[in-house]
């Protein structure tokens, strides 16, 4: 148990730097650089972070516990096999993004247009903060995360429940230190008027994220999806400027209220219809990258040990490491020529949307989330696991070790 936490700390505060968490650094980014006028609002920041960031981790570890206890076969990153929660997650970022280019404020009275105040709601913003950093970035793994997630999983839930809770705290870890210790607090510049244009700037990044998300909703919903989100973007970047006009009052008299009123009609129009429509989608045709079988536990066992190695690739399109894994190393022409050479056979076991089968495979080979890569040798020997982030090299050496050919 000790090991496990240990693990999942460390993976924690690699997490940081993983691709997954690329689509909310605008928001760490922004925190970073609010907390540093005083030593009171470092701290308010960096405790406001961490606790959204466990409050948020151990309810979806919480959530998670209790599906598997019903007999649902779920992993972690288990909310973005629902495009609900993606088509949901896709709209808070537009919003996040919006907020940062000043369309509108949250939770803040606005005294006078283009006026950032970093006093007031300094807490609760760095909570929500934490908490929407865990909901995206979770989903993939670090190094020395996937173990530990791996065996939380198959452990009593008070013990998993600690080793989220360990793995809460070192993602948190650099945010709150920075926040906590005056001498690491002093590497930061000090706020002024620039850092209107730095949120106005940091906001294209989330419109990326907003983008991103889109992307996967398309893949597991179709274009009928796809034509939904882009109406209720639409829809929602409207109300949001209503509502910003609202808050400064540029409208005489009392139609201010109206304007509040006139936003939460928008909000509901554009939000109400989604659940029907993007549950009732047909997944996108996946563009193959390499020759590929899809996988499934008999294609595995049929083929195994038949004198060809096998390379699993568990993958989502939600799963931000995959992709680049896939863009950086399966899908060049490097791999795709070992595979040739090695008559290795390929398959991909898609994650995007639920699969019970590739859950339970997770979880047979001690893995707890994705990316995950395995190589079957072609003897029918003990599979392979290899890193989660991957090389063109890493992945070739494999293969000929696996098949017993060079290349």
């Amino acid at each position: 148990m000790l090991t496990a936490m240990l693990a999942a700390f460390a993976g924690g505060i690699i997490l940081n730097l993983m691709p997954c968490v690329f689509p909310i650094i605008s928001l760490k980014a922004l925190g970073l650089l609010r907390h540093s006028e005083s030593p009171a609002q470092r701290r308010k920041e960096g405790l406001g972070f961490l606790l959204g960031t466990v409050i948020t981790m151990l309810a979806l570890a919480g959530v998670l516990l209790a599906l598997r206890a019903g007999g649902t076969a779920v992993g972690w990153g288990f909310q973005l096999q629902s495009p609900l929660v993606i088509a949901f997650l896709a709209l808070v970022i537009l919003g996040a993004a919006l907020n940062l280019l000043g369309v509108f404020e949250v939770g803040l009275s606005v005294q006078r247009a283009g006026e950032l105040n970093i006093e007031r709601g300094a807490f609760l913003r760095a909570a929500l903060t934490g908490a929407l950093s865990i909901i995206v970035a979770t989903p993939c793994a670090a190094p020395f995360m996937a173990g530990a997630i791996g065996y939380a999983l198959v452990q009593p839930p008070t013990v998993a429940l600690a080793i989220f809770f360990t793995l809460a705290l070192g993602f948190a870890a650099p945010f709150t230190l920075i926040s906590l210790f005056p001498a690491l607090g002093k590497v930061l510049p000090r706020p002024g008027a620039w850092m209107n244009t730095l949120k106005r700037g940091l906001a294209f990044p989330m419109f990326g994220a907003f983008g991103w998300l889109v992307w996967v909703l398309a893949q597991q919903a179709g274009t009928t999806a796809l034509a939904a989100i882009i109406a209720a973007a639409v829809v929602v970047s409207f109300a949001a400027w209503l509502y910003g006009m609202a808050q400064q009052r540029r409208f005489a008299g009392r139609s201010f209220k109206a304007l509040f009123a006139v936003t939460a009609a928008l909000l509901l129009a554009a939000i109400v219809p989604l659940p029907k429509v993007v549950q009732s989608g047909a997944p996108l045709a996946a563009s193959e990258q390499v020759a590929q079988l899809k996988w499934s536990p008999q294609t595995v066992a049929e083929n195994r040990g038949h004198g060809k190695a096998i390379f699993v690739n568990f993958t989502a399109s939600w799963c931000i490491t995959c992709q680049v894994n896939d863009k950086t190393s399966l899908s060049t022409q490097t791999v795709k020529d070992a595979l040739a050479k090695t008559g290795t056979l390929y398959m991909v076991a898609d994650s995007t949307k639920f699969n019970a089968d590739i859950d339970d495979a997770l979880n047979e080979l001690g893995q707890g989330s994705l990316p995950l890569y395995v190589v079957y040798p072609a003897d029918g020997g003990a599979p392979k696991i290899l890193p989660q982030v991957l090389t063109p090299s890493i992945v070739v050496n494999a293969l000929t070790q696996a098949s017993g050919k060079k290349t």
